[in-house]
């Protein structure tokens, strides 16, 4: 830490969404909400793939680790801002805290980012070599790309959050946003900040860049192997296979891309408090509802378990 960081304990309180005390209470509602349903959703999905033999597939395998994932960077960052809505903006968070939850949030979201274009390699391993899938995709290689995506995002994480706190910050400061996020707490730092952020802008490009465009190359291979497919019935339960997973590829990378790949000199913090809460509350919330929703053999499993364990026998 620099001379400033070391002279006295400094904390940062976040800026408040609203001065009404009723707004307030109302986007703490929402917010609550929002983070039970995501973590029940997520946690039914994890719990339902665990205990039903039929979804212990590579698919279902790396859906489980998104919905545990999910649990994880929604609980990074909900707490703390059920904690600040409630208070009116008046709740503080050391340095050492702020540092903690950055990590996490960087470590969480792009491990969360790479499992997603896991996802999409594994659909284009089932879609467009069916015959081979079962050779390529073994239990062996799931777990290694699981445990890879886990170790990259921890390994960005490490280095761009000790940096960043290497900065000098001075006294109690405002942070213009509802958690530490990376931007944010770089401007409040009292020095030229010039390479933190081509850094920062340099670990986007790696988190959420590089993924997408395999991403997006996995899709065209995809497609071009769906639109050969003769039967209308194999073409939509192909399409079927991937159309949820693409959507929230499309959500998770928008919302990211807006923030973290824009130039600098134009990053506007009441901006990134919009999107940031559509990454941060409602894509975990609509995870679930979109996996659940359009992914028959999910919701047939569920069916079953809720038969088993919550409908009482008939005799």
């Amino acid at each position: 830490m620099g001379d400033e960081n070391q002279t006295g304990m400094i904390h940062f309180h976040f800026h408040p969404f609203s001065a009404v005390p009723g707004v307030q209470m109302l986007i703490f509602v929402a917010f609550l909400l929002m983070y039970l349903v995501s973590v029940l959703g997520n946690g039914t999905i994890g719990l339902i793939i665990w205990i039903d033999h039929s979804l212990h597939s590579p698919m279902y395998f790396f859906l489980a680790n998104l919905a545990a994932l999910e649990i994880c960077y929604s609980s990074t960052i909900a707490p703390l801002t059920l904690v600040n809505v409630r208070s009116m903006g008046n709740s503080f968070i050391s340095l050492l805290g702020c540092g903690t939850q950055m990590f996490f949030f960087i470590f969480l979201g792009s491990s969360d980012c790479i499992v997603l274009a896991v996802m999409a390699y594994d659909r284009f391993v089932a879609i467009c070599q069916p015959l081979r899938y079962t050779l390529i995709m073994r239990w062996r290689l799931c777990v290694q790309l699981a445990a890879g995506s886990l170790a990259l995002g921890f390994t960005l994480a490490v280095p761009l959050t000790v940096l960043i706190f290497q900065l000098p910050f001075r006294g109690n400061s405002e942070i213009g946003f509802f958690y530490c996020d990376v931007l944010p707490v770089i401007l409040l730092a009292h020095a030229d900040t010039r390479v933190h952020e081509a850094i920062v802008f340099a670990v986007s490009v790696v988190v959420l860049t590089i993924p997408f465009l395999l991403i997006t190359a996995s899709y065209v291979f995809i497609t071009a192997a769906i639109l050969r497919i003769r039967s209308a019935e194999g073409r939509r339960k192909a399409f079927s296979t991937c159309s949820s997973h693409l959507t929230v590829v499309l959500l998770q990378y928008g919302c990211g891309s807006l923030i973290y790949l824009c130039p600098s000199s134009s990053y506007s913090p009441e901006r990134g408090r919009v999107v940031s809460v559509v990454y941060t509350f409602i894509t975990p919330v609509l995870n679930p509802v979109i996996y659940g929703l359009r992914n028959r053999e999910l919701k047939n499993a569920l069916k079953g378990a809720l038969r088993r364990h919550l409908l009482p026998p008939l005799f």
